[in-house]
């Protein structure tokens, strides 16, 4: 039996290119010129005295991964870290594996066509029992591609060389990357805060879309339920207080979304760098356990961040039951 993914041509090639390739533009450009990157020495003044001090041939301690990607090349004058390297391969191996999968679709889908099928159903049937139909119909090209993307990218982080193939220096316990070539692309704050700005951005759009202006502006501020008397003016003042706070959370929520993804993936890989030179000899045995767990931590991790967009899009785009005229007699 034909699938559900093969009727929808239109969808799936927008899930599938369109969509991937627009998510990821937009995630690769504002990822390159925003100021999120956390340098803390540069920020506090004892420390970066103290480096200043230092000889230049001796390199700084240094514990733990460094919060900040390490730039390692420049193209027409925009950098190029280590995290968007991660990032466009494993944007282009999507592509190509999206590709590769529907170069000849059958009717009784197997190999590489069965698998994503197999995952695009699913998604889609999850995300309509979230957010209904008519919205999942309109959005799920992004949450879709969100919670793919993000779940491939977090377990690229964990490939054996990201992170460990580099430049650095010799230490006392050997030798030690200092800049490695490869990074987590979640594990870069400007990645995560990136995607964070276009759901927001996605989400404004089809909150107009979905209840129009007026209708967002009576979610909001808007009294509810039926309210009477002197409670209705003291009512509509408390709506409206809580609806100036709503505002502040709305616009506190990609700084949310993106610190709660990038704090997960980030004290991940450096809990694993840690119990990697913990104990000389034993680096290779110790990470096994907390690697695991991590592979399970990246498919959650891609899962709330799906979950919570898509609940902040069917909170504001849902619409109040029609109240039943009333009788006449």
């Amino acid at each position: 039996m034909r699938m559900k993914l093969q009727q929808g041509p239109g969808l799936y090639k927008l899930l599938t290119s369109s969509g991937l390739l627009v998510l990821i533009a937009s995630c690769i450009f504002w990822g390159g010129h925003l100021s999120f990157a956390l340098d803390f020495s540069s920020r506090t003044p004892s420390l970066r005295s103290a480096q200043q001090q230092e000889s230049p041939a001796v390199p700084p301690a240094e514990h733990g991964l460094s919060a900040k990607p390490e730039e390692v090349a420049h193209l027409f004058n925009f950098p190029i870290t280590n995290s968007m390297v991660v990032c466009w391969i494993v944007a282009c191996a999507l592509i190509v594996f999206a590709r590769f999968a529907t170069r000849k679709m059958e009717q009784v889908p197997k190999g590489a066509q069965n698998l994503l099928e197999w995952l695009v159903q699913g998604l889609e049937k999850f995300m309509v029992g979230i957010i209904g139909p008519q919205l999942a119909e309109r959005t799920f090209w992004f949450f879709a591609t969100i919670f793919i993307f993000i779940l491939a990218a977090n377990w690229a982080g964990l490939i054996p060389g990201v992170g460990s193939i580099g430049w650095g220096h010799e230490t006392p316990h050997g030798f030690r990357v200092t800049q490695p070539l490869f990074r987590g692309a979640n594990a870069d704050v400007n990645m995560t805060f990136a995607m964070a700005l276009v759901f927001f951005a996605s989400w404004i759009v089809w909150s107009l879309e979905e209840v129009g202006p007026w209708g967002v502006v009576k979610e909001l501020f808007a009294p509810k339920g039926d309210v009477s008397g002197i409670l209705k003016p003291l009512m509509a003042v408390i709506f409206f207080a809580a609806g100036c706070l709503e505002i502040v959370s709305i616009l506190f929520r990609p700084v949310s979304l993106s610190f709660r993804l990038y704090g997960n993936v980030f004290a991940g890989e450096n809990m694993l760098d840690t119990l990697a030179t913990l104990v000389p000899g034993l680096g290779w045995l110790l990470p096994i356990p907390v690697y695991f767990l991590e592979l399970l931590m990246g498919l959650v991790q891609a899962m709330v961040f799906m979950l919570l967009t898509a609940v902040f899009t069917v909170l504001m785009c849902q619409h109040e039951p029609e109240k039943p005229a009333p009788a006449r007699g």
